[in-house]
């Protein structure tokens, strides 16, 4: 399955641009985004997805996985019996093309000694004719590495026992789409609703009526954000550590470092970005949003203190610089002195950085960062959802 991969990163740049890409990594865990470079055209690919769901299930509703004839490529609805049930209807409708929305009774329809059932229930969408959509994936990527959030809407018609025929578009909250207009009065609102949401997991699954008696007309609606964006500031042996753990889970990965013997493709092989520039004038060039998570682990205190500056006050979502608490009590006091910060904005720094779980490495100290900041993206996702 390999072979049906592009090259991920691209090594061929010269160290000394300022500006380094990888290129299309895994912002591109999204599963929409692998799909324009599979060629649905040209490869059978088959998409499922969970639709719905009642009671206990492994996967909530969003969860895709993609198939060949070969079986799983990327992504899951839960694994088990149940992907392992899907995998033969994809393998299937992969041969035929046809589509289809396969409902599970996970007590009646999957039994198993080795896994655990979890009794619920499940509908999952089996589309088979992705290259149909290949538009519609390739705007995704467009959006997404533009950071423009947006909501793909599966509009699927289900007539006479016949399958299920899809069609998928794209609404942004500009409310410019090639939705017909008959579905857009019924769509457009809900959409809204999601993106304004800024949350992930708030599908929706909407009857919308039909044409005839043997026509039912649903549509399912998704958010898709950017990713989270990870910034760090200095390209050393927890920089590097932090980089990886931040591809892992899903962040788009910016580093910074005036060091080109660090900050290059070599060094930081997980890194969407690399910066090679004064570490303070690149930070007071990254866009700080709510999205936004910067880790400061320079080589010095110079540095640290170039790169606060730019970040301090601002609406990132979390700010966090490494030191120990002589260094940053003093720091402190700078800060407060020079007026480059009041204690209100100081006490919004995660500064000794980190949970404390008694970290001794370098790959323990990146460990306890990467789950403060997921504390903290987690409590501000609660947050919003109250």
């Amino acid at each position: 399955m390999l072979k049906f991969f592009p090259a991920i990163i691209k090594v061929t740049l010269p160290l000394w641009l300022c500006y380094i890409k990888s290129g299309k990594h895994q912002i591109m865990k999204n599963i929409y985004l692998n799909i324009p470079e599979l060629k649905p055209g040209t490869l059978p690919l088959v998409l499922a997805t969970i639709i719905s769901t009642q009671g206990s299930t492994p996967r909530k509703p969003g969860s895709s996985a993609l198939f060949s004839s070969n079986g799983l490529i990327c992504g899951t609805i839960g694994g088990g019996v149940l992907e392992g049930r899907v995998q033969e209807i994809a393998k299937t409708a992969a041969n035929t093309g046809e589509s289809n929305i396969i409902h599970f009774d996970l007590n009646k329809d999957i039994s198993s000694r080795e896994d655990a059932i979890c009794g619920g229930q499940a509908a999952i969408l089996i589309d088979a004719a992705l290259g149909n959509h290949q538009a519609v994936f390739e705007q995704i990527t467009m959006l997404l590495q533009k950071r423009i959030p947006c909501v793909m809407a599966a509009i699927i018609s289900m007539a006479g026992g016949k399958g299920a025929k899809i069609n998928r578009f794209i609404l942004t909250a500009d409310g410019k789409s090639n939705l017909p207009e008959h579905f857009r009065e019924k769509i457009q609102a809900e959409a809204n609703r999601l993106l304004a949401s800024s949350n992930q997991d708030d599908f929706c699954k909407m009857d919308i009526g039909s044409r005839s008696e043997e026509e039912n007309i649903i549509a399912f609606l998704e958010p898709l954000f950017p990713p989270l964006h990870l910034v760090i500031a200095g390209a050393g042996h927890i920089g590097k550590a932090l980089s990886h753990l931040g591809r892992l889970l899903d962040f788009e990965v910016t580093v910074i470092d005036d060091r080109t013997e660090f900050a290059n493709r070599q060094n930081l092989p997980d890194a969407d970005h690399i910066l090679v520039d004064d570490i303070g004038k690149a930070m007071q060039e990254i866009d700080k949003t709510p999205d936004t998570y910067i880790v400061i682990v320079t080589r010095g205190h110079n540095d640290d203190a170039n790169a606060l500056k730019q970040c301090i006050g601002s609406r990132a979502a979390y700010v966090g610089m490494i030191g120990s608490r002589t260094k940053i009590e003093k720091m402190h006091k700078n800060f407060v002195q020079n007026g480059w910060a009041d204690e209100e904005q100081w006490k919004t720094i995660h500064s000794p950085i980190g949970l404390d779980i008694l970290s001794q490495t370098v790959e323990e100290i990146a460990l306890s960062i990467a789950a403060e900041i997921i504390l903290e993206k987690n409590r501000m996702k609660d947050k919003r959802q109250k």
